[in-house]
């Protein structure tokens, strides 16, 4: 049995996670895989009634007794700081060491790029970014606050052990799934020190893989690439911020937000953290108007973790079979609600 947390989140977080784990329990249930999901209420209600996001042993309890954890949108405009999300998510991204944030970019649909003639052969790679160190781990500090002499300071953080290990992944990440290319993009044209040991390791590294291609690109002109030409590329690695970015121009290209997904990894512990990565967009909250197919993607990411990669394919099939036939919400031109979406694709998985 794998055991599965669940953590739903806030506002629409709840809903597209109800309708992700519909289509998962149906999926195992059609390829008798055995499955259970117990699901925690860490987000916003809880941390206003609390004061705590992650309670204590949370952690552990998470990475010791489960396979995998699942992870909804936080986000609650009643916490304007995003305490709670912090607490959560960034406590599991660094508690866990999760140093992969992994991204496919796979368009499912023609008519979902809003790029002109492009097929689905022409939009498939993947973006590796590292998630736990750069300018996100939050080392700086505000001097003379409120004054007209205020200084803030925000530091990135780039260490020889992080920097290596997300591009040694991005190399045996290619090799092992039949990526012929890897490209590494940072901005050390610029950032003369941070970025110059992306440089350094990247030079190293990349001896040891020469039947990989491999080549840099500073990160503003790869982004002109993924635009001008994405069938280029195959893996794409880079640093937490640059990665956080290139990820959202990838997702539109996709068909917006409501079909990215995300997974967090540690491979060298197995630990597995999956989310979407659109927001919880309060205000949209129990209209049953938001896109699940990202929530439902993202279980095909957790399936294919855990080894079950038939069942992965048959949601990825699924969530394909339902956009041609307009089967989605209409933010992809469709009319469908949410759960209504959740049962078209788990109707084609168990058909």
């Amino acid at each position: 049995m794998k055991r599965i947390a669940v953590i739903p989140g806030d506002g629409i977080g709840n809903e597209v996670t109800e309708a992700a784990m519909h289509v998962a329990e149906v999926a195992a249930a059609t390829f008798g895989v055995d499955v259970e999901c117990k699901w925690f209420d860490y987000g916003a209600d809880t941390y206003l009634k609390t004061g705590v996001g992650l309670p204590e042993g949370a952690l552990e309890s998470l990475r010791d007794d489960f396979d995998a954890i699942y992870l909804g949108a936080l986000g609650d405009p009643r916490i304007p700081d995003m305490a709670h999300g912090k607490e959560i998510l960034l406590g599991l991204r660094f508690g866990l060491d999760l140093f992969v944030n992994y991204r496919p970019v796979k368009l499912l649909n023609e008519r979902l790029c809003p790029l002109k003639d492009r097929t689905v052969e022409d939009l498939d790679f993947v973006v590796l970014r590292e998630n736990t160190e750069g300018a996100y781990v939050g080392v700086g500090g505000i001097f003379k606050q409120g004054t007209a002499d205020e200084v803030a300071l925000q530091e990135d953080v780039n260490t020889r052990k992080g920097v290596e290990r997300i591009i040694r992944y991005a190399f045996e990440y290619a090799r092992n799934h039949g990526r012929k290319s890897v490209v590494m993009s940072d901005k050390s044209n610029v950032l003369r020190y941070g970025h110059d040991l992306w440089q350094r390791v990247f030079e190293e590294v990349r001896t040891e893989y020469e039947d990989i291609e491999s080549w840099h690109l500073f990160v503003d002109a790869l982004t002109m690439q993924i635009v001008k030409n994405p069938a280029q590329f195959d893996v794409i690695v880079t640093c937490n911020m640059f990665g956080d970015i290139v990820t959202d121009l990838c997702a539109e290209l996709q068909g917006g937000l409501g079909l990215a997904s995300s997974a967090n990894l540690n491979p060298q512990t197995g630990a597995g953290l999956f989310e979407p990565v659109h927001g919880s967009a309060p205000k949209y909250s129990g209209q049953g108007v938001a896109n699940p197919l990202a929530a439902i993607l993202t279980s095909q990411l957790m399936f294919e973790f855990l080894q079950y990669h038939e069942v992965g394919a048959a949601i990825e099939n699924a969530v394909r079979a339902s956009i041609i036939d307009g089967q989605v919400t209409r933010d992809l031109g469709g009319n469908l609600k949410t759960e209504e979406v959740a049962i078209a694709v788990a109707d084609r998985v168990g058909g």
